[in-house]
């Protein structure tokens, strides 16, 4: 870089030379400061920019940042992602220098999310402002951690919106039987019910298994792989997590219901899908059997936490249940806290008998 006076008028410019992120050498100049030092001040800013290696707008480094991200996230994943990016931050960022974006765009940014109201009048939900502004803080990140971005903008802004807490539901084992008696009407979506409530799996997890994942001589089920619907393709994907590749001991009467399931289907080979009904079928028959059985209405995930509530019910410890359903173990002791309601009198109960022993014993 270099600042010269053009002694024609009387101000200064700078010549700024620079190596673009293609590796092509540039240069280009900016004319018509008044005084020497506003040209050096704009001259150092322009050296900040060129030291973080990013002269390029927002839209080129998503393109750097989708080639770095789809490899290593899942499709379905990606496609979440990449939908509210194109949607709700292209739009308005794209053509902007990654670099020369600030706190304060950021926040003109997400006051014009806030007031956003759609047709009915109803603006974004709090969940859903939060992992838009999440997603945008993401991308920063990316370009701070790998590409020299001095610092992330989203971040200091801070976010917007705010986590959403579903009350976590649950049906009895009694709401779960008088259901699963409505289902028996339709053998498909009676046993894909079946495999839900008595072994605690993932829907995509359900929707994935054949034949092959079952061994009826050892009562097992094997996880390993997860269904998804994408773009009206039939997606079949690794489980949520590493910890949810894992082998379900099944209850012998689970073994013999989904042999008399896999015998009653045409021809079926061992690796064809042996559920190929969609999400939205099974969530129309959640409402029909609670609404025929009389139970209240839980959410098709809500089965898993069922499975899980009735594990404890019957005494099982955290670190068992977590391996039977592909969590880990601290995750069962918070989230379901609240369903282990002896276990702190079980404890001090324990500890007096401890303490007390003692001393009769000392006596």
């Amino acid at each position: 870089m270099a600042v010269y006076k053009d002694n024609i008028n009387g101000t200064w410019r700078v010549v700024f030379r620079f190596t673009d992120w293609k590796g092509e050498r540039k240069q280009t100049q900016k004319r018509g400061f008044k005084t020497k030092k506003e040209a050096q001040i704009w001259e150092s800013e322009q050296m900040l920019k060129q030291d973080s290696k990013l002269d390029m707008t927002f839209l080129s480094f998503f393109e750097i940042y989708e080639k770095d991200k789809t490899q290593r996230v899942k499709q379905n994943t990606w496609e979440a992602k990449s939908n509210i990016i194109r949607t709700k931050i292209l739009p308005y960022f794209g053509n902007r220098k990654i670099g020369d974006i600030e706190p304060k765009d950021i926040i003109a940014w997400q006051n014009e999310l806030l007031a956003y109201k759609n047709e009915k009048g109803e603006n974004y939900s709090p969940a859903y402002l939060k992992t838009i502004h999440s997603q945008l803080s993401a991308i920063f990140n990316h370009a701070v951690r790998f590409y020299n971005l001095p610092y992330n903008p989203a971040q200091k802004a801070g976010t917007m919106g705010s986590e959403e807490h579903r009350e976590m539901l649950f049906w009895t084992k009694e709401e779960y039987l008088k259901f699963a008696d409505e289902m028996m009407d339709k053998p498909q979506s009676y046993y894909a019910f079946e495999i839900l409530y008595w072994c605690g799996i993932r829907m995509g997890e359900l929707l994935a298994l054949t034949p092959a994942d079952f061994d009826f001589e050892k009562s097992t089920l094997t996880i390993n792989k997860s269904y998804q619907r994408l773009k009206k393709c039939d997606i079949i994907t690794s489980p949520k997590t590493p910890k949810s590749n894992r082998t379900i001991k099944m209850p012998l009467f689970l073994c013999e219901e989904i042999q008399e399931y896999i015998n009653m289907l045409y021809e079926i080979d061992k690796n064809d899908r042996i559920f190929t009904v969609t999400k939205s079928y099974l969530h129309h028959e959640m409402n029909r059997g609670s609404k025929a059985a009389g139970v209240k209405r839980i959410r098709i995930h809500d089965l898993r936490h069922s499975h899980i509530s009735l594990l404890i019910e019957m005494g099982f410890s955290a670190l068992a249940i977590a391996e039977r359903v592909g969590h880990e173990s601290i995750d069962i002791t918070y989230r379901y806290a609240h369903l282990f309601p002896n276990k702190q009198t079980e404890m001090a109960d324990k500890l007096n008998i401890e303490r007390m022993g003692k001393e009769n014993a000392n006596g």
